[in-house]
């Protein structure tokens, strides 16, 4: 693509900054809560606007496509016509979002997007509305200032239910592997290092979701009448819970360790380099009177690459206003455990079940469920891909890219690489500190638009 276009594509994108925030607002204000079913028509209304967008804009064969698991809609588009041997990149989002409870700790409504301080705070902002918007409007861009045409072939592809495990695109990508062909998956799900730091992610921790339900009682009882005969099930499920990690945070299940990868003396090498300060961490984005996890290792290494469990909530028994003396007949635990290379879901699931079900107390029956899983990734960054794509955001932030691993998981990640074959690029641009799925998420808008002008120059050099 000539310099002069790519140029021309850049200053439009700059001249509908406001047009391209204010239709993000529009696409926010949708509550889009993939796990709330009285949210399910917002779900795929929130389909619907992307896909009347990518119509807009130029992208061909556009459409919601239904998937075997009967959830939320994937938006499918693409647009093949580059010439000579231009690659095709596989562009991947979702639309969905996080619940937004506590609602009493958002400064404003969490669908009412409010600008302050040059972010935009609501549900959805970083976590992934703005970020795939950011792939949208580069498309637009490029469009514009090429009568219609790309530098390279696109394919788009965002998912409704990211956010409570991605069983629909896993089940489309596994059958329609023909319908997805391309050289490329580009994910902007990811955050910066640091402020004006421009970071590829290059690895993600996997993960198990997981349930444990404790069954005492037939029914709920009376504790003055019952207490001292009845199983609680509550005190049962503390007791199992109060075995899977000890004191230090290391989590006890027995093989649990057995098959991590340790990362390279080269990436440790290169995460101490990084600008990293404890103290800042400690008490601008995690706000405790101390860190904890386990000792000998940083905290980029425990969050990292280390695997970890936690305890998301226990719902069950009484929790109104007020007293009510009951036993409940069942509760219900939600624990996670984050993996990392080596680790394997469904291996980990089954040795966290068996020492679950070992551990049970008397007097109760227990039941631990699968949820969803995401296996662990890392990806190499010897392809032309992260060349064109350093290149790009060296051109808009004036400084030289870092290599990290992120802590969460992104499912799609491992089927694209062990599905489709495809290397994947994990550009994103967010921040540590826009508290992702928690009250007042925010995206600066800074990086918003610097976003859209990095993907801009990446397509155009990953077209070349």
């Amino acid at each position: 693509m000539e310099q002069q276009k790519i140029e021309a594509a850049v200053e439009f994108a700059r001249g509908n900054r406001q047009r391209f925030v204010d239709e993000l607002k529009a696409l926010i204000r949708i509550p889009s809560v993939s796990t709330l079913p009285e949210h399910t028509g917002d779900v795929r209304r929130a389909a619907e606007f992307i896909a009347s967008e990518l119509r807009r804009i130029g992208m061909e064969n556009v459409r919601l496509i239904e998937t075997a698991t009967g959830g939320h809609p994937l938006v499918y588009g693409d647009w093949l016509h580059a010439e000579g041997n231009a690659p095709t990149v596989l562009c991947y989002g979702h639309y969905d979002v996080q619940p937004a409870e506590p609602l009493e700790e958002w400064i404003t409504p969490p669908f009412e997007p409010a600008e302050r301080d040059g972010n935009l705070y609501a549900r959805g902002a970083v976590d992934d509305k703005g970020q795939m918007w950011m792939h949208v409007k580069a498309l637009e861009s490029l469009f514009a200032a090429n009568e219609g045409r790309l530098p390279l072939n696109i394919r788009v592809l965002i998912e409704g239910e990211e956010e409570v495990g991605g069983e629909g695109i896993a089940w489309f990508v596994q059958n329609h592997h023909d319908q997805l062909r391309s050289d490329l998956a580009l994910i902007s799900d990811t955050e910066m290092f640091a402020p004006d730091l421009p970071t590829l992610c290059v690895g993600l921790r996997g993960m198990i979701y997981t349930e444990i339900e404790v069954r005492g009682a037939r029914i709920d009882l009376h504790s003055g009448m019952y207490g001292g005969a009845a199983p609680n099930p509550f005190v049962a499920l503390a007791q199992i819970i109060a075995k899977l990690k000890d004191e230090n945070g290391r989590v006890q299940i027995p093989g649990f360790y057995d098959k991590v990868a340790a990362p390279s003396e080269d990436e440790l090498k290169a995460w101490k380099a990084l600008p990293f300060d404890e103290e800042h961490y400690r008490q601008t984005e995690v706000g405790s009177p101390e860190l904890t996890g386990e000792p000998g290792y940083s905290v980029l290494e425990r969050t990292w690459a280390r695997p970890t469990l936690d305890v998301h909530g226990m719902p069950g028994g009484f929790i109104g206003a007020g007293a009510k003396t009951v036993i409940p007949a069942k509760a219900t635990a939600k624990i996670s455990m984050r993996l990392v290379p080596g680790q394997v879901p469904s291996e980990i699931f089954e040795q966290y079940k068996s020492f679950v079900e070992s551990i049970v107390p008397r007097g109760v029956e227990v039941t631990v469920r699968l949820i969803h899983s995401a296996e662990p990734i890392v990806v190499s960054t010897d392809n032309r891909f992260v060349k064109a794509s350093v290149e790009a955001m060296h051109q808009v932030f004036g400084t030289d890219t870092v290599f990290v691993r992120g802590g969460g998981s992104i499912p799609i990640v491992g089927d694209f690489i062990r599905e489709l074959g495809l290397p994947t690029l994990m550009m994103g641009f967010g921040l540590p500190d826009d508290n992702l799925h928690a009250p007042n998420e925010k995206f600066h808008l800074a990086n918003f638009h610097r976003g859209i002008e990095s993907i801009i120059r990446f397509f155009a050099a990953a077209g070349a």
